[in-house]
């Protein structure tokens, strides 16, 4: 059964059960906090998004980030606790390729970007946090190859939010940082 989107004190509580660890729970607020920016900034330009969805998966998406295949072990976590919505993101965030058309954003893409622009607990954009990736990969080519091609993707799909929103996705995540 489908249960309420949990709000952010519940999230945080289910990191904390699981012995999701500080580090990784940093990641997780600064790539909500990423991913719900962007999206209110967008919903007030007229896009619908569930801002509630986007900050519940956005919390818990990497709450198994310390297993093998965190992915499917985080989407089965939040689907055994009533949370199927969050565990479709969960399940689909490590491998959804962003379409550049922002007729096309749903949540999941949401969580995603937060994610594609967030390394650790700060914001470092596209370009940071893919060469990360692809250095964690340790020279596997193919890998390499795969987050290049979504590279052009995500740099297109920011550059074209930039332009509805009127500013910069970086001023925009970066906006009362500080203060969170």
């Amino acid at each position: 059964m489908q249960k309420k989107h949990p709000d952010r004190d519940e999230c945080l509580k289910m990191l904390k059960e699981y012995n999701t660890p500080d580090h990784v729970v940093r990641h997780c607020k600064a790539v909500t906090d990423a991913a719900v920016k962007i999206a209110s900034a967008l919903a007030a330009k007229g896009f619908d998004f569930d801002i509630q969805l986007i900050e519940a998966a956005g919390l818990i998406h990497d709450i198994a980030r310390v297993e093998d295949m965190h992915w499917l072990a985080g989407a089965d976590f939040a689907h055994r606790n009533g949370y199927s919505q969050e565990a479709k993101i969960i399940r689909k965030h490590m491998t959804h390729s962003l379409d550049p058309d922002p007729a096309k954003l749903k949540e999941l893409d949401m969580v995603c970007l937060g994610d594609r622009l967030i390394l650790e607990d700060r914001y470092v954009g596209i370009d940071v946090r893919m060469d990360y990736v692809i250095k964690k990969a340790g020279g596997d080519k193919k890998i390499e190859k795969l987050i290049n091609e979504k590279r052009a993707l995500n740099k297109a799909l920011v550059a074209n939010i930039e332009k509805i929103i009127g500013t910069s996705v970086e001023e925009l995540v970066n906006k009362g940082a500080k203060d969170a």
